[in-house]
């Protein structure tokens, strides 16, 4: 069949700056294994699936895939979705707020202006890393223990693993493992120097289907509980802007505020590609 199709960037402007997700709409009749598929051919690092909502509150139903597995949730996947489904016509239940159902649950997006925001959602796996997960990680990434400012499983949904360092320098010089490397999803956040246009520099590293460890350019899921563990710890306050993106020649900024109980993670998203998909 052919289906409609959308290219959106992410947490960036000028619409090739951010992060890329791919959107089939229609996708009623896709299988789990051409959606997956689909998503290893893109060669980005998510692909996204509308279909019909299934819970009278949400506004449209998303299924999420990176290369080999289904995500229940992720962040720049939500904005993009959100961004190609208003796109493409899609009439919100409350014209202030559209509501994304997907495997965690029910995520909100905010529409201030042409910037959206979604709720983070909690945390499946949250609270202090052992002592073993962490020196594997910091083994196979070149860093020293007395670089760790502090570790946090922070997992909303990908398994993240946030590890603090001292500054931004310091996750910029950190050189990606080579090899195949399974269940290696680990985030690196540290401060960026006085006077920076961010308050934080973010790295997103996971794996893809063939296990090889691959860097995300700008990564919402991270973002969001990164913002919970550091907020909720006293170390930042919100509003605040990360950094995500800067290795990898992007200019990925996400936006961070906390109202009406809720962290909510935005960023810029702009549809560079508009047309047809036959599967």
């Amino acid at each position: 069949m052919t289906r409609p199709f959308r290219q959106v960037d992410v947490f960036a402007t000028g619409g090739t700056h951010g992060n890329p997700v791919a959107v089939v709409h229609e996708a009623e009749g896709l299988t789990t294994e051409e959606m997956l598929r689909f998503t290893e051919w893109t060669n980005l690092s998510e692909a996204t699936f509308l279909l019909p909502p299934t819970d009278p509150d949400a506004d449209y139903r998303v299924r999420i895939f990176c290369p080999g597995r289904e995500l229940p949730f992720a962040g720049h996947p939500t904005l993009g979705t959100c961004r190609a489904w208003l796109a493409a016509g899609g009439p919100p239940i409350d014209p202030d707020r559209v509501v994304q159902e997907c495997g965690a649950g029910l995520i909100p997006i905010r529409r201030t202006g042409d910037r959206l925001a979604f709720a983070a959602p909690p945390c499946s796996r949250f609270g202090p890393v052992d002592p073993d997960d962490l020196a594997q990680r910091l083994d196979l990434l070149g860093i020293s223990p007395d670089q760790v400012v502090d570790a946090h499983w922070v997992d909303n949904g990908p398994g993240w693993m946030a590890i603090l360092l001292a500054s931004a320098d310091e996750v910029l010089g950190v050189v990606p493992p080579a090899g195949s490397h399974a269940d290696f999803d680990v985030g690196l956040v540290g401060p960026a120097a006085p006077g920076s246009d961010a308050d934080l520099e973010i790295r997103a590293f996971f794996p893809d289907a063939s296990a090889s460890i691959r860097e995300d350019p700008v990564t919402g899921s991270l973002n969001a509980s990164v913002a919970q563990w550091l907020t909720s710890t006293g170390r930042i306050e919100t509003p605040y802007v990360a950094a995500q993106g800067t290795v990898l020649g992007r200019v990925g900024r996400i936006h961070v505020e906390e109202s009406d109980g809720e962290v909510w993670i935005g960023g810029d998203t702009t549809v560079t590609v508009s047309g047809s998909v036959t599967l």
